[in-house]
């Protein structure tokens, strides 16, 4: 019989510190990549929905902001539905992508996105999740990239009903998954270590 040569796991290994660059070289003054950083632009002036910003930090277990980050999110459209070839129970908004890409501002360290509030989405068992924002964080240091997701603080009893705050052991920490909000503009810090730890998911 022939024996089957398995393929070995790859070591993991930090992003590096240049995976900003590479996922965004016109922000670091890298041209003829694309005409524009891919995920830059997430709404257009025919985009349905309630307009918002989502702004925030990355911060370290010393608290200090991480400067060379990039943070992706996807999101539902203004009614709950996904722009992807998966979304199964309609048509989401052809002028929403439903995803954004920012790196951190290597000034002060905020990144920020000019979106739309996301409606409901089904759990995996049809109950309604709150409205919420997924996060994924990559920097240097970071092996594996970190998932997280915003939730919003004007609602509260979405976020009340929803399956994975509920899921939340401690429930103390169900605050860092919260953004604090100021009219239209939404903050959401995410502490990679520390006391004001954010809660990461496993995906």
């Amino acid at each position: 019989m022939q024996e089957l040569g398995y393929l070995k796991e790859t070591p993991s290994q930090t992003a590096g510190p240049y995976v900003h660059i590479g996922l965004t070289p016109n922000y670091s003054e890298i041209g003829g990549v694309y005409d524009v950083d891919l995920g830059t632009a997430m709404v257009n002036d025919k985009t349905l929905g309630e307009r918002i910003t989502v702004k925030g930090r990355i911060i370290d277990g010393a608290g200090a902001p991480v400067k060379d980050a990039v943070i992706e999110i996807w999101q539902a459209d203004s009614t709950g539905l996904y722009n992807s070839p998966s979304e199964m129970r309609g048509t989401a908004d052809p002028n929403f992508t439903g995803w954004g890409r920012c790196p951190t501002s290597a000034t002060d360290g905020v990144f920020s996105f000019e979106t739309v509030k996301p409606g409901r989405v089904p759990f995996k068992d049809g109950r309604k999740m709150a409205p919420h924002i997924t996060l994924w964080i990559v920097a240097r240091g970071i092996n594996i990239g970190l998932h997280t997701r915003m939730y919003f603080p004007d609602e509260a009893a979405a976020n009340a009903e929803d399956p994975l705050l509920a899921r939340i052991e401690h429930r103390e920490r169900v605050a860092t998954l919260i953004a604090s909000q100021e009219g239209s503009t939404y903050t959401f810090d995410v502490h990679l270590q520390g006391d004001k730890e954010t809660v990461f998911l496993d995906i």
